[in-house]
């Protein structure tokens, strides 16, 4: 079989500017391009050459061209965004980046536009758009509450609902919060943390700090949700594959006039007791034919934390794998989904 020619592309910056945020600092940014795509680029002034396997070649300048027009205009780039880039541009050869990242939810607290940065956080984000209920399932760091906590904020601000419902299962305390020292905010603190980390991402902390005092804004262990109905709210329920059957109905009956939810979870890390069934899993196969709820599955390829996170769920997997031995086969727990 002969041998393929490897190419060689120049790509020609006509702004300077641009060219520096999408190299970035110490052209850390193509470094990235080498990395991920096993080409050589080089940069003498404002043209960049790109050396490799033609068709790694080619992903490499269209990922270039196509940060240069967000480069242009004035969408902050960092390392995230030029990863999560080349891998848009190497997935789909009719990628417009802009159609990911100039899809601007809300603007973080930090000033940073908050975006889909996947095929699969572009369906999430439209399914909750279209969607009265979405369950958005897969692995840490997919920004599936991240991404919920955006729309929700962003719906807040709209003026689309009156308030913000944050809700976790608190599996470690069985949820027998009286048995905790300290005071209902003490106690809870620990399990919603998560939650309070991507709402102050989303806004600054006075505000955010206000609108929990006033109510718009509440955070609260899902048992604390029994009994209520609310109208006007977007919800959001995480860790979900921690509640029982029994859990997951009452949650999803709550749902009142005017109001979202959002569900999300990983069924591969489920805390519950052997003997207790997820009301996570059982709520996808229930409720799957119903046409305004929305599934979005997620994979590790959608993980848009540190580049580092990806590698790091991967070589946990691969260990997870080896471990099991070719012998054993899917049930239990290791498959996210139980027999029952």
């Amino acid at each position: 079989m002969p041998e393929t020619t490897p190419a060689s592309l120049r790509v020609e910056f006509e702004d300077h500017d641009a060219f520096q945020h999408v190299a970035g600092q110490h052209q850390q940014h193509l470094r990235i391009l080498e990395r991920s795509l096993g080409v050589r680029v080089g940069a003498r002034g404002t043209v960049v050459t790109i050396q490799g396997e033609p068709e790694a070649a080619a992903v490499a300048e269209r990922a270039l061209r196509e940060l240069e027009g967000l480069a242009r205009k004035g969408f902050p780039l960092g390392p995230v965004e030029v990863s999560q880039a080349v891998r848009l541009c190497a997935g789909d050869p009719a990628t417009h980046l802009d159609d990911y990242f100039g899809d601007t939810l809300v603007t973080s607290a930090r000033g940073r536009p908050v975006t889909p940065r996947s095929p699969a956080q572009k369906r999430y984000v439209q399914a909750i758009r279209e969607k009265g209920i979405v369950f958005g399932i897969g692995p840490a760091g997919t920004g599936k509450t991240y991404l919920a906590m955006a729309m929700a904020v962003g719906a807040l601000n709209q003026r689309e609902v009156a308030r913000i419902v944050l809700a976790r299962p608190a599996v470690e305390a069985g949820e027998r919060l009286g048995f905790l020292p300290g005071d209902l905010q003490e106690k809870v603190n620990p399990y919603l943390r998560p939650l309070y980390d991507a709402l102050h991402d989303m806004m600054d902390v006075e505000r955010a700090q206000r609108h929990l005092e006033r109510g718009i804004i509440e955070v609260a262990p899902l048992a604390f949700m029994r009994g209520r109905t609310l109208n006007d709210a977007f919800v959001i329920l995480d860790e979900a594959q921690n509640t029982t059957p029994e859990q997951m109905k009452m949650f999803l009956t709550r749902l009142g006039v005017n109001s979202k939810a959002v569900v999300t979870g990983d069924v591969t890390q489920i805390d519950l007791p052997i003997e207790k069934r997820s009301g996570l899993v059982e709520a996808t196969q229930i409720l799957k034919d119903i046409e305004d709820i929305g599934f979005v599955t997620f994979s590790d390829a959608d993980v848009v934390r540190h580049p580092l996170v990806q590698a790091i769920i991967k070589a946990y997997e691969r260990a997870e794998e080896r471990a099991r031995g070719p012998a054993r086969s899917g049930g239990g727990r290791d498959g996210g989904v139980r027999a029952q």
